[in-house]
């Protein structure tokens, strides 16, 4: 299954890297917002997750650091880019 699939299923659980403040501005419904900076001290509550993780942010550089970290630790995760485009798919 790829990852349109998978965000249009509602496969999984959606982590948004983005600032509290961008969070708040705008964000995929039923997302959780997990600023990229605290990826890794709330490394546990990731392990926890629904997998596969839907990473996204603004455009996909900061989903693209925390997938790239997160997959080191052996956690099943996606950088699906932009939350805007995560948005567009799941209400297909």
């Amino acid at each position: 299954m790829n990852l349109e699939e998978i965000i249009k299923e509602g496969i999984g659980t959606i982590v948004d890297v983005r600032t509290y403040g961008e969070f708040s501005g705008g964000h995929v419904v039923g997302s959780i917002n997990i600023p990229l900076n605290e990826v890794p001290e709330r490394i546990e509550e990731f392990q926890q997750m629904k997998a596969p993780l839907i990473l996204c942010c603004a455009a996909g550089m900061r989903s693209g650091q925390a997938q790239q970290f997160l997959s080191q630790q052996g956690i099943e995760c996606h950088n699906a880019g932009s939350w805007l485009t995560v948005n567009y798919l799941k209400s297909l």
